[in-house]
């Protein structure tokens, strides 16, 4: 691996390196090597080269207790010789890559091609006169001039296809422009704890250096590789490094290698930064997959001659291990990098189920093409199923776009069969050599018009009015405290019907203050003076606080005069250090004295344990361990207790069942949290077995036990009591005492004294849903969550299957969309499994916020309120759009297609059409997709997934408004000369100028649409429809602009846009038409649609939406599924072609019959996977040797797992 990399990325940093390599112990080089090392190898390393750590850290210039000096010469220099701690992310698309996607639309090259055929048909004069006899119709009012303006309606249709491409493609830019600075603002929110000069602060992950000493602790996701120096009990998750999905013990003697972009799971500690950025290990990775495809291929059988030893069948831990294991990275890290525009550049716990399926091709997609393209959608494939609304928008486009190809293809069929019969067979002509350039410009014609009716008919504007509208909202949401990951999560939000909610620091304020306390055998029911607890007492539970909590929890002075104290680290640990400095006591110089490297042992607080125990060794050389947990848990362990005096007391079960009924339990039905403190004493001799947990943890000694109250957040009551007029219910999760969660749960209004609920404890909810064998059942779990409201005690598991049951219960006719909050690493599952997870942006460990997909940036239950606001607007503007869309559409196709049988020719021209087309779809899609929401929109319950997209309101609206028009531009189009007095414009010649007729019904038909625009900023059949119109500054001002260019459009128009110009009456007429949309608008209002039994709803999903399973994995992809769906036809055939390659790569590899085996293996080993709580990981090392040695093994393995690959 060092060989295969060195010589490409170092060739920059040698330079530095030849300069400073004096300055520092060791260069850049050596830390490299030395971090491609694991376990023990790396120990020897260690030693051999620098004797221990401590030497390491004085190579590096770095003390492990002050950490850097902290100046800026220091760091640049770092930053100059080792590297920035910054991983230089993908080029963004260009504009004008972006203009050539916008091209590849089906319907816009079937324009293209027909202007062009129609401007060469133009320029190209049949020889000889005979013209006047080929077509009667053709010799009308032409004359020269005329003929000569031929080519001016293909160049119009060319410049309004660019318009439209334009208008697409800055749309994605922009969009593309704000994922980036969305993305760059998650990056610079997280932050890390190092030292410096002495002093423990906070700096964003990029500022970090190599020879920093970062304290890292439960939760957080490493921003560096590192060594670890000092610590206890760390535990650190690999998986997204080494697919293993085991948690890893790290020590300083057995294994002190720390990755980046693994998740500490356990424990605190210190480490060393010995590489950073491109230099780490996921780095090393980054830039393997920003090389080109074909030198890494010819990279990689350059290792593989080169180092026999590197394929050893059995190491994994070795070298080998760790080539294989950045070869299964490159690969896996590339599924991400294609889609990483939202995603953040950490997601790799996301991709694990993808990267089974991807490191099978470890080299392929780098070169782009369709690699891409296929991994994009493996990376996707653990996606949540499609949104509600997109899987309805989907299934909406595509039914209307059959129905606009149907109704094209009969325009053209009519138009060319009228004109032929006509020509041919009533005239009885012959068909003339000469004459054909004017038969086939006739014919183009005819094309040309029933490409504009497609156009017209298939909304292309849903995805850019969906883009618009989540865009948006995300930009505000901003503002609202929530700052969305994964922008559908954004509407999904909209149909959640139930919120699993933590308790501690969402729905209280997580300030923790000891309130009661039971010291000494007195419960006091507020904090006791210190003289009144005896003096040994004050002095073992002063000691028992602040030797046994993180040394990173702390109090600190308030930062304005008179506030509160600020808290800083643990906020439980913060409460009893409060209690500490309330006793009039201080717990600093007992730290100072016991500084953290003096603890013996240290049991950290884990979710099994639900206790933490520090060792320390006392000046005789005898231990002493002090304990805290939760009350009932830690008592049960205690056997003695101390009493008034300060002596110990016998403290037997029965003695335990009192206390728990005289003050546990009433100080829980306060909604306090109870706090065991407690100790134990050990000799020395002999010196106990520290890791046989089960006999140190008993026997113990109770000091006291506290109550701590968490106070509500003030703005709960309200907001919940919002969610369940909107028919959300609010359930809480939480893992303390029930009695504290009762009394929470009702000063909240979860529950209210005298409903039917449930609350229980986590024990209680297992035993109910397991069976005789233990496995949990769907119908047992359906009995439960129904009235479940709260849940206490409970083990992240218990949260997750929760989750899980009341997502796929079936007992609902809708099914339960779910949102689930949480900011433990243990949460992942359970904020992974929910249909939206919610993130807590202050008190939220790194490894929560990655498998979020909203972010709360202020912790706040009210916050997730706001969300839900914002996800049923976006739903409202997209019904909205619909309504003004679909009657577009359903006027024009019809006003097209019946001129075209009737006249021959439509009123409303090409160009003209793709106006129409450009106001309805961007315009009208930016006006109605940017309204802001109201509170009303929490008066209503969830729309759910069957309900229709468009409602039995709307369709009569469509219905109603259409008519409306229809009539209007009929009694214009047959007989509005004899009304305004003109000439006719029906059945004009060729080339004929523009009639004042024809732009008289153009310029109505563009007023009506402007003036329902308005009418269909309401789709619940309000009255008022200019409510709340001022709010909303884009609505007015694409209003008035869209009406100032049809001004222009008319008068100066011409013959590009077949327009004459109009007098000022004519003008009045077409206003006063389209206002008349706004009457009728009310007259519609009043007829009661419960009445219009008739009307059909359309758009709704049925319950599984009908996609056949391997759509669903390949199609699954962040946004625009309307434009996915009718370009169908594109990947139908581009799939057809890779199945083949597919199919004789593997007919290939099987005759050479290579790795098969490989194949075999990776494939019992994929689907032996537990697929539901575990972090899906693949065992990466299994077949890859195999995969590696023959260039051929990829098609292999995708044969061995068909599904993933999409092979049938």
């Amino acid at each position: 691996m060092g060989d295969m990399t060195n010589s490409d990325f170092y060739s920059k940093n040698q330079r530095n390196e030849a300069n400073h390599a004096g300055e520092f112990g060791c260069t850049l080089e050596d830390l490299r090597s030395l971090m491609e090392l694991r376990g023990t190898e790396a120990v020897v390393k260690i030693k051999e080269t620098y004797g221990d750590t401590e030497s390491l850290c004085r190579h590096l210039k770095t003390s492990p207790t002050e950490g850097l000096p902290g100046t800026d010469a220091d760091l640049d220099k770092r930053k100059l010789i080792f590297g920035k701690n910054f991983i230089p992310p993908k080029k963004p698309k260009t504009f004008l890559q972006l203009v050539w996607e916008a091209l590849q639309d089906v319907t816009l090259i079937i324009l293209e091609i027909a202007a062009i055929i129609s401007l060469g048909l133009s320029f190209y004069h049949p020889p000889g006169e005979g013209g006047e006899d080929c077509a009667a119709s053709s010799a009308g009012g032409e004359d020269e001039g005329e003929a000569e303006a031929g080519w001016i309606e293909g160049a119009a249709i060319l410049l309004s296809v660019i318009c439209v491409v334009l208008v697409t493609a800055f749309n994605d830019w922009s969009k593309e422009k704000q994922f980036r600075g969305l993305q760059s603002r998650i990056e610079q929110e997280q932050k890390f704890t190092v030292i410096r000069g002495g002093q423990v602060i906070q700096i964003p992950v990029a500022e970090i250096v190599v020879g920093d000493i970062a304290q890292i602790k439960y939760g957080d996701l490493l921003p560096a590789d590192g060594i670890f120096i000092q610590g206890n009990d760390l535990k650190i998750d690999e998986s997204s490094l080494t697919g293993e999905s085991d948690q890893v013990r790290k020590s300083v003697d057995k294994d002190p290698m720390l990755l980046s972009g693994t998740h500490v799971m356990e424990g605190s500690g210190r480490m060393l930064v010995t590489a950073v950025g491109v230099n780490s290990q996921t780095g090393i990775i980054f830039t393997l997959l920003g090389a080109g495809g074909e030198e890494e291929e010819k990279k990689d059988k350059k290792v593989d001659s080169s180092h026999p030893s590197f394929h050893p069948p059995s190491t994994t831990d070795g070298a080998a291990g760790a080539n294989a294991t950045d070869n299964a990275n490159a690969s896996l890290v590339n599924g991400k990098m294609q889609d990483g525009n939202m995603e953040n550049s950490q997601n790799k716990a996301k991709q694990q189920d993808g990267a089974a399926a991807m490191e099978m091709q470890p080299l392929k997609s780098a070169e782009g093409g369709e690699g891409d393209d296929k991994d994009k959608r493996k990376a996707n494939m653990h996606k949540k199923e499609k949104s509600v609304l997109q899987g309805k928008l989907t299934k909406l486009a595509v039914q209307i776009g059959k129905a606009g190809l149907v109704m094209s293809a009969i325009t053209v069929i009519i138009l060319v069969l009228y004109f032929c019969i006509d020509n041919f067979v009533v005239q009885d002509k012959q068909w003339l050599p000469e004459c054909t350039p004017v038969y086939v410009q006739y014919f183009v014609k005819f094309f040309i018009i029933g490409v504009t009716v497609l156009v017209v008919a298939v909304p292309e504007g849903l995805p850019l009015a969906v883009t618009i509208s989540l865009a948006y909202s995300v930009k505000k949401m901003m503002k609202d405290n929530n700052l969305v990951r994964h922008l559908d999560a954004c509407e999904t939000m909209g149909n959640a019907t139930a919120i699993c909610s933590d308790k501690t620091g969402t729905l209280t304020t997580n300030r923790m203050t000891v309130v009661q306390a039971y010291v000494a055998d007195v419960h006091y029911k507020e904090i006791p003076g210190p003289d009144s607890i005896p003096a040994k007492t004050l002095e073992l539970l002063v000691n028992a606080i602040a030797l046994n909590s993180a040394y990173t929890t702390k109090i600190l002075p308030p930062e304005k005069e008179g506030g509160l104290p600020r808290q800083v680290g643990n906020k439980t640990e913060c409460g009893l250090l409060g209690f500490v400095l309330d006793l009039k006591q201080d717990y600093q110089p007992i730290r100072t004295q016991i500084p953290e490297e003096k603890l013996y042992k240290v049991y950290t607080f884990n979710s099994v344990r639900k206790s933490m125990s520090t060792v320390i060794k006392l000046p005789d050389g005898s231990f002493r361990m002090y304990s805290k947990g939760a009350s009932e848990i830690v008592l049960k362990k205690c056997s003695k207790i101390l009493n008034g005096a300060g002596e110990l007391r016998i403290f037997r079960p029965r003695d335990r069942d009192e206390m728990v009924k005289k003050v546990i339990e009433p100080m829980a039905c306060d909604g306090l949290r109870t706090i065991c403190i407690a100790y134990r004493d050990f000799s020395n001799n002999p010196e106990p077995e520290w890791d046989n947990e089960n006999d140190i943890l008993t026997d113990l000694t109770c000091i006291c036990v506290v109550g701590i109250e968490d106070p509500v957040r003030p703005e709960v009551p309200e907001a919940i009591r919002k969610c369940q007029r909107a028919g959300i219910t609010v359930r809480m999760v939480t893992g303390d005492n029930i009695n504290t969660a009762r009394a929470i749960a009702i000063k909240c209004g979860i529950i209210h004294p005298g409903e039917d609920f449930l609350c229980i404890e986590g024990k209680e909810f297992n035993r109910r849903i397991r069976n005789e064998k233990g496995e949990i059942e769907q119908e047992r779990i359906d009995k439960i969550w129904p009235k479940l409201r709260v849940l206490a005690r409970s083990s992240p598991t218990d949260k997750h299957t929760l989750v899980k049951g009341i997502i796929d219960s079936t007992q609902v006719e809708q099914r339960q969309v779910v949102a689930v909050t949480g900011d433990g690493t243990n949460d992942g599952p359970a904020l992974k499994k929910a249909d939206v997870g919610f993130a807590m942006g202050i008190a939220g460990t790194d490894v929560a916020k990655e498998a979020s997909d909203i972010i709360l940036t202020d912790d706040n239950f009210s916050s997730i309120v706001k969300a839900v606001m914002w996800g049923r607007n976006v739903y409202d503007s997209i019904s909205k759009f619909l309504q003004f869309q679909l009657t577009v559409n359903v006027v024009a196709v019809i006003v097209a297609f019946t001129g075209a049988c009737i006249t021959q020719d439509s009123p409303l021209k090409a160009v003209q059409m793709l106006w129409v087309n450009l106001i309805m779809d961007t315009f009208a899609s930016l006006a109605l997709a940017t309204e802001p929401p109201t509170e009303s929109l929490l008066l209503r319950k969830p729309y759910g997934r069957n309900k229709a997209l468009i409602s039995r309101t709307m369709m009569k609206n469509i219905l109603g408004h259409a008519v409306y028009q229809l009539i209007l531009i009929f009694t214009l189009l047959f007989v509005g000369e004899k009304i305004f007095k003109i000439d006719s414009g029906r059945n004009a010649p060729l080339h004929s100028p523009p009639s004042e007729h024809y732009t008289i019904i153009f310029n109505t038909f563009v007023m009506m649409q402007l003036f329902n625009e308005i009418n269909a900023r309401k789709i619940h059949g309000e009255r008022n429809v200019f409510d709340g119109i001022f709010r909303n500054p884009i609505f007015c001002t694409i209003v008035l602009g869209t009406f100032g260019v049809q001004i222009v459009i008319v008068q100066f128009g011409g013959k590009p846009f077949s327009c004459s110009p109009l007098q000022l009456d004519q003008w009045m007429w077409c206003v006063f038409i389209g206002l008349g949309e706004l009457v009728w608008g009310q007259v519609i209002a009043t007829i009661p649609t419960s009445r219009l039994k008739f009307l059909k709803e359309a758009g709704g999903l049925t319950e599984k939406p009908e996609v056949p399973e391997e759509e669903l994995n390949e199609d699954v992809e962040e946004i625009d599924h309307a434009e996915r769906e009718l370009r169908r036809g594109q990947i139908l055939w581009f799939r057809g072609l890779n199945r083949i390659q597919t199919q004789i790569e593997v007919v290939n590899t099987f005759k050479s019959g290579t790795s098969f085996q490989g194949a075999l293996r990776r494939q019992s080993s994929v689907t032996s996977q537990n697929q539901d709580v575990t972090n899906i990981s693949s065992p990466s090392h299994v077949s890859l040797s195999n995969a590696l040695s023959s260039p051929t093994s990829t098609p292999a393995a995708a044969a061995g797992h068909p599904r993933r690959e999409g092979i049938p």
